[in-house]
């Protein structure tokens, strides 16, 4: 056992039933009732000493709690503050505080964390979908307690995460209605009728599979029309109500895409409108190098796009009311794999985080596909 000073923290090695199983550490905090042990375990020394260091640094640093009064609401809040803060999304610290608002603290706040236990985070799961919420909101809602109660294992407050064997509720498999080719046409032949302003964004999101708050974070800068290309680079983030462009929330959404003769004709197009615009309204112009914006320049509202121009161009097509723009999405990735593209070169396109993601969401077509694949092989062995 290695020994160091008084609260300074000890290593060694850690066993059950005489078997080593890996290292413990130890320290002492202090609390009213005295100094306390505190422990953080793990595989090897090198893994316990980065832990034990860190929680350290957490006592010594103000962040550290006596769990034998500290409450779950108490211990969610402060881990916000001051472990998630700064190291998620905006967008996503934003929603692990409404959970903690809305369902961790009036649910179980007053609970101390050292007595919670897994059947009453279940019942809290239970609780909620009972009363309406969606089985995705309850993956996030354990996605939050999950990271927040781990902290509190590494940190030694607790000796085990009660989140660990919770069974969540299955997620159906979005049901998606992407258009024909023929929809798609029409579609993109009724902007141009129209005389839409945003007619390149919906031949756009048909040809290149882009998402819709790619597409309306897009700058001029991350196109390139010489070489035919687009680089996804950022997204459209909603913080307290007001949209902005901010990194995209996966490596694989960051991707250069090769652009259609169409689509490059029409961005051609969209960029004369757009100058035209800018000429017309001179200093009342917001020119933020947006490639889609509204008409002085801002970011367009995603629930305006949906509720205005998409539904208005919707009916002029003689589309399904029901059509929603993330369709579009669907409608690229249907139309290339139906005519026997990789899926694998799909999933980059998509910026989908695994082609696993590619293929369960798109199996429908998958079918038709290996019916191709078995006669290309009989007409090759022929």
């Amino acid at each position: 056992m290695a020994k160091n000073g008084n609260g300074e923290g000890s290593i060694y090695e850690h066993k059950r039933n005489g078997k080593k199983v890996g290292y413990r550490g130890s320290y002492t905090i202090h609390t009213a009732e005295g100094p306390k042990r505190r422990y953080v375990t793990g595989k090897t020394r090198s893994e316990v000493r980065q832990k034990l260091t860190k929680a350290m640094a957490d006592r010594d640093g103000g962040l550290f709690f006596d769990a034998g009064s500290l409450t779950v609401g108490e211990y969610v809040t402060q881990w916000l503050q001051g472990s998630a803060k700064g190291t998620v999304r905006v967008s996503t610290f934003e929603r692990y505080e409404q959970i903690n608002r809305l369902h961790i603290v009036p649910a179980l706040g007053r609970m101390k964390l050292k007595s919670l236990t897994p059947s009453h985070v279940r019942n809290l799961y239970r609780d909620r979908l009972d009363s309406g919420l969606a089985p995705a909101t309850i993956h996030k809602l354990h996605t939050f307690l999950h990271k927040a109660f781990a902290q509190a294992v590494a940190d030694g407050l607790i000796p085990r995460n009660v989140t660990d064997s919770l069974k969540l509720p299955r997620i159906d498999r979005e049901e998606i209605d992407p258009l024909t080719a023929e929809e798609a046409n029409r579609l993109i032949e009724a902007a141009e009728e129209a005389r839409d302003r945003l007619s390149a964004l919906y031949l756009l999101a048909i040809h290149t599979g882009l998402r819709q708050g790619e597409l309306l974070a897009l700058r001029w800068e991350d196109l390139d029309l010489e070489t035919g290309t687009l680089r996804v680079r950022r997204t459209l983030t909603r913080t307290k109500g007001t949209y902005s462009t901010g990194e995209p929330k996966t490596k694989k959404s960051r991707r250069t895409v090769r652009l259609t003769t169409g689509a490059v004709v029409a961005l051609r197009g969209h960029l004369e409108r757009q100058l035209e615009e800018i000429d017309r309204l001179g200093s009342l112009y917001r020119n933020g190098g947006l490639v889609f914006a509204n008409e002085t320049g801002g970011i367009i509202n995603p629930s305006n796009l949906r509720n205005r121009s998409f539904a208005k161009l919707l009916r002029h097509a003689g589309l399904p009311p029901g059509t929603r723009f993330h369709d579009l999405r669907h409608t690229c990735a249907t139309l290339l794999l139906s005519r026997n593209v990789n899926p694998k070169i799909v999933s980059e396109m998509l910026g989908h985080a695994t082609i696993a993601i590619t293929l369960d969401t798109y199996s429908h077509v998958l079918p038709d596909m290996q019916e191709k694949a078995a006669k290309a092989l009989e007409e090759a062995l022929s």
